[in-house]
């Protein structure tokens, strides 16, 4: 499908990742981007950890860089009302939207790393890019996208998004990433009580902000709405916290096409 022109900003005086051409991994400190080719972080610390006082141990090395974490949840998509064709086109339709919406907030989506979560994706985007863009211009991009996209669908293909916004230091194995930042921004986006909130609003976007995010980068913008934001008490398993929440509704279309939570009734996911 066609996509809008990209629009993304771009910083010729700082390259803070080297890419390449799809070649065979050679160590945790590469991981893939979303074009295929391997992204290295340039600007990361190697600690080497072994207690030598416990035989046989296993030593390990970890390559850690600091990230702006994005996570995003589709809501209600294992209601039975989806097969697994709309699931797809569901799908289709969360990375377009994302995709689009990155690129409104100047945010290149090639530059960022994303592990597909069959109900959603994990994004993280490289230190360098400021952290104010994903609140003054992507929420609102993506709302308006979410809406182009159910304008075209049946209701059972619609999409409202969860979206959580956290940062933090990454750790990259062979496998992935892993990190207790990122553990805590999950925390955020599967909240019972965030998802109770949303299913009772007619928005299609919850944006919920950690609290350190709040702190430190919403409430000093003047672009992003930040009186907005509300506070929400947070208890998910380990997870007992102060978030913040936004309620998003699109733009480009009236209040009567503002799809209504899907989990009325039913599942919540």
């Amino acid at each position: 499908m066609a996509t809008a022109p990209r629009r993304a900003r771009s910083n010729s005086t700082s390259k803070p990742y080297k890419t390449g051409k799809r070649t065979p991994r050679t160590g945790p400190s590469e991981l893939p981007r979303a074009d295929g080719a391997y992204i290295t972080p340039t600007t990361r610390k190697r600690v080497e950890t072994q207690i030598s006082s416990t035989p046989g141990l296993e030593k390990i090395t970890l390559t850690t860089a600091h990230c702006t974490i994005v996570a995003v949840d589709i809501e209600g998509f294992g209601h039975h009302s989806r097969n697994n064709t709309n699931q797809v086109r569901i799908r289709h339709g969360m990375y377009r939207s994302m995709e689009l919406a990155f690129d409104v907030a100047g945010i290149q989506w090639l530059s960022c790393h994303n592990e597909d979560r069959g109900d959603g994706v994990l994004v993280l985007a490289p230190a360098e890019i400021p952290k104010a863009w994903f609140v003054d211009h992507l929420p609102d991009a993506l709302a308006d996208a979410l809406a182009e996209h159910n304008k075209t669908h049946p209701a059972n293909e619609r999409i409202r998004l969860r979206l959580a916004l956290h940062a933090g230091e990454i750790n990259y194995d062979d496998h992935g990433v892993t990190a207790s930042s990122i553990t805590h921004t999950f925390r955020l986006v599967d909240a019972e009580i965030l998802k109770d909130t949303f299913a009772k609003s007619s928005t299609i976007l919850a944006v919920i902000s950690s609290d350190w995010f709040y702190d430190e980068v919403i409430r000093h913008s003047e672009l992003c709405r930040a009186t907005s934001y509300k506070p929400l008490n947070i208890k998910n398993k380990e997870t007992t916290t102060q978030a913040w929440v936004r309620l998003v509704k699109a733009r480009t279309i009236g209040p009567s096409r503002q799809p209504r939570s899907i989990n009325n009734g039913g599942e919540q996911s």
